[in-house]
């Protein structure tokens, strides 16, 4: 079961340093206790902690587990991915939803290759301003690839800061947790706990609490709720890629008939895949962007 937070505290109030440091041994034991061993635990390699951070974002670890350890070995540096065709690393990328975050993954192999000699910043800004790392893709990279401290907040540390420190609050805001964590941070480091534990001791926790308790993210200021896949939008541009992905170089109507789309969607859909970069126009035919 999930640990009960200590005692309620008034949310306007900062963390005494002896706060700090129970709910710092409090994660920590209650972590290790869920603690998995998960493959991107068991490398340094940024390329591949980047992988994982990228495809970890909105999807869930079971359906990201088969797919890590074939994406490295179909692309297994960044300047394999940098010289892959974009519908090579698009047709890898199906399954795992958002395919923006594969371009942008393109993108940022590329860029790294030609701008930087193959090789990924350790430093935080720097990581940033490359294309598709936010701050909790450039953090977790600092944590998980460099060892550095790092404010890391994704859904499961922020279900367990509010689990443990805002137990009666509603619409928490990141503003209130990411000092919670800076404050942590401290406490981790002056007792020589390793970045990288201490993050996963918070994820592995917080992964536990969804499973044990009513998920204490959706008490967060930035929780939404994911409107259904199925019929949507999103489901349709996903039919219409991977139609374009199979038939190669075809017309709008091969692309709606594969896709089970009617002639007026599908033009709709494969317009607004080419003004995001995902597929290219030539005369009547489309086919995926290079």
């Amino acid at each position: 079961m999930a640990a009960r937070p200590a005692s309620p505290r008034d949310a306007q109030q900062p963390l005494s340093e002896r706060d700090v440091a129970a709910f710092v041994d409090r994660v920590v034991r209650e972590g290790r206790a869920r603690y998995r061993d998960l493959p991107w635990r068991r490398t340094r390699d940024p390329y591949a902690v980047l992988i994982s951070e990228v495809m970890l974002q909105q999807t869930q670890v079971p359906r990201v587990l088969p797919r890590y350890e074939r994406w490295l070995e179909r692309f297994p540096t960044l300047d394999s991915l940098a010289a892959a065709p974009l519908a090579e690393v698009l047709a890898e990328w199906q399954g795992l939803g958002y395919n923006r975050r594969a371009i942008a993954l393109k993108r940022l192999a590329e860029e790294i290759e030609t701008n930087r000699a193959g090789v990924l910043p350790d430093d935080e800004r720097q990581l940033r301003a490359l294309p598709g790392i936010g701050p909790a893709t450039a953090a977790g990279l600092m944590a998980f690839a460099y060892e550095r401290p790092a404010v890391y907040l994704e859904t499961n540390v922020r279900a367990v800061v509010i689990h443990e420190l805002f137990a009666d609050v509603e619409s928490v805001p990141d503003r209130d947790i990411r000092p919670i964590l800076s404050a942590a941070l401290d406490v981790v480091t002056q007792r020589d706990i390793a970045v990288r534990d201490w993050y996963y001791a918070l994820l592995d926790y917080g992964a536990g609490l969804k499973k044990e308790l009513p998920n204490p993210s959706r008490r967060s200021a930035h929780h939404t709720r994911q409107s259904p896949y199925e019929g949507s939008r999103r489901q349709k541009r996903a039919r219409v890629l991977r139609a374009a992905l199979e038939l190669g170089d075809a017309d709008e109507g091969s692309i709606g008939e594969l896709a089970e789309l009617s002639p007026s969607e599908t033009a709709d859909i494969l317009e607004a895949l080419a003004a995001d970069g995902f597929v290219a126009r030539e005369g009547e035919r489309w086919r995926v962007a290079e």
